[in-house]
């Protein structure tokens, strides 16, 4: 496959833990667009993997037009960024709930938005990273899975709606993956972080890969993946 004959898939929240092992998945089978802060850090990841780093905030849709205004094809989108403040609902500010709905919810919808005439002419896949709190909601977690509830539910009406564009839409909902941000998860319930125990990132990285590259008659809405038994 040449370079030109690669698919381009733009990835959000690229330096974080899933990000990054995603990135990492697919680095020479794809050309990759790589979304997260502006910074080294981002800027490390693009040049290890000879990828466009798309500097943004998530939380400014204003600018995102602009910013993907120099984009060439794009044929998939993983939305893969993601922030989480447990609470209880009696406890957290409104700010938390605006800051948490904007990055999960507002920013895929607006990317998703902008980037669909590239991903509809390559007849292409959109992929949203969610999570088990999308499935259920348990105490603590309200504003997160609210959150991750409305993004399965932005997946969900997509898939009908792009149907006839021959865009795929998939779900993947990792358990608790050994990530930086399960580690401050597991410091906010005043619990042990225990990598050993969750899923590697690596393995979902594996399954978004997997859900790209499916033949072309298959389309897998909803993946769940959960820490096998130890």
């Amino acid at each position: 496959m040449t370079h030109s004959d690669r698919p381009v898939t733009l990835i959000t929240g690229a330096t974080g833990g899933i990000g990054t092992a995603l990135a990492r998945e697919l680095a020479g089978q794809h050309t990759l667009v790589l979304q997260g802060r502006a910074g080294a850090r981002l800027l490390a990841l693009c040049a290890e993997l000879g990828a466009l780093p798309l500097p943004l905030d998530l939380t400014r849709p204003e600018t995102f037009e602009a910013a993907l205004a120099g984009l060439g094809r794009v044929t998939n989108v993983v939305q893969n960024a993601g922030v989480v403040e447990l609470g209880a609902v009696a406890e957290q500010p409104p700010e938390v709930w605006t800051h948490t709905l904007a990055v999960n919810v507002v920013a895929p919808a607006a990317l998703t938005r902008l980037l669909l005439p590239r991903v509809r002419a390559e007849r292409g896949t959109l992929v949203f990273i969610n999570s088990g709190a999308g499935l259920r909601a348990n105490p603590g977690w309200a504003s997160y899975a609210a959150s991750k509830f409305a993004l399965r539910a932005l997946a969900d009406a997509l898939r009908e709606e792009e149907a006839p564009y021959g865009v795929r839409v998939s779900s993947v909902y990792p358990g608790r993956t050994a990530t930086p941000m399960q580690q401050k998860v597991r410091a906010q319930e005043g619990a042990t972080y225990d990598p050993a125990a969750y899923v590697d990132p690596q393995t979902v990285a594996a399954t978004v890969r997997f859900v790209l590259e499916a033949p072309r008659d298959a389309t897998l809405p909803d993946v769940s993946v959960r820490p096998g038994p130890r």
